[in-house]
């Protein structure tokens, strides 16, 4: 059955529960059947800094993320992955460059695009507070001043998904890989690139994989992204830093992993030239 929350904009917009109502951190997820017969996902935000990825994902119109049908309130009705294949099961399968290929290339996609970014994003110096604006000793300390340094010095600001992981870009079987669930960020393309190396580990961290393909990713997603390596290299300390700060306010044992993948960038021999 439906969850109660979702019930009446499954009346507005004249939709069919076609499966039951799934709970996550930021929202309720209903996949529905629409009145045309086209499958959907209704998705209901819980949170309320959630607007301004639901802002981004309207303004991305479909091209390298989710189309959004309709929206309303807290709520966006928005095309449902009805493909087979799953970055996740690719990188737990031998498949890892594969999978880190295709998030790269929906990053340039969005990255690319020249549509003006809608005023509700959030700019990374805001969203890195949990980071920079504590007193941190030790790694955390060290990730802190590189995020602080790169923040000051990043002369190119692009819309950002902000959480562009293998569980949130999806397999729409003709339409391709689409990204979904934006987080909605504003600042330097390097930072849109560290929760590649920290997943699939932090959704499935009993098949470790991101320890093992570190260097060959790094080396991966330097090539993919055109960035001089020791700003790839920078920006995974800022954003592995940030998360595991966020593990550790909610005393997260997950904080161990992007705390790890930290210092495998920090110990990255990188010639004088990058």
């Amino acid at each position: 059955m439906p969850h109660t929350a979702v019930t009446p904009y499954l009346l507005n917009w004249k939709l069919e529960a076609s499966g039951p109502t799934v709970s996550t951190p930021s929202a309720y997820l209903q996949p529905v059947v629409m009145s045309d017969g086209r499958p959907a996902m209704l998705r209901l935000q819980t949170q309320d800094h959630a607007a301004s990825g639901a802002d981004l994902l309207q303004s991305w119109a479909g091209d390298g993320a989710a189309q959004v049908y309709a929206r309303q309130g807290p709520a966006l009705l928005m095309e449902r992955a009805t493909g087979t294949q799953n970055l996740i099961d690719m990188a737990h399968d031998g498949q890892d460059v594969s999978a880190t290929q295709i998030l790269c290339a929906t990053a340039a996609r969005l990255h690319g695009q020249k549509n003006t970014p809608p005023p509700s994003l959030i700019p990374l110096e805001r969203w890195f507070q949990s980071l920079i604006a504590p007193a941190h000793s030790g790694l955390l300390a060290t990730c802190a001043g590189i995020a602080t340094k790169l923040l000051a010095h990043s002369d190119h600001s692009v819309p950002l998904h902000g959480d562009l992981h293998h569980g949130n870009v999806l397999d729409f079987g003709t339409r391709g890989w689409l990204a979904i669930d934006p987080k909605g960020l504003l600042g330097h393309p390097a930072f849109e690139y560290a929760v590649m190396f920290t997943n699939p580990d932090l959704s499935a961290p009993e098949k470790p994989v991101a320890a093992d393909a570190f260097e060959r990713r790094f080396s991966q997603i330097v090539r993919a992204s055109n960035l001089p390596a020791e700003v790839l290299r920078d920006g995974i300390i800022a954003g592995a830093g940030l998360s595991a700060a966020w593990f550790i306010e909610d005393d997260s044992p997950l904080a161990a992993i992007p705390l790890d993948i930290a210092q495998r960038a920090l110990g990255l021999d990188l010639p004088h030239s990058a």
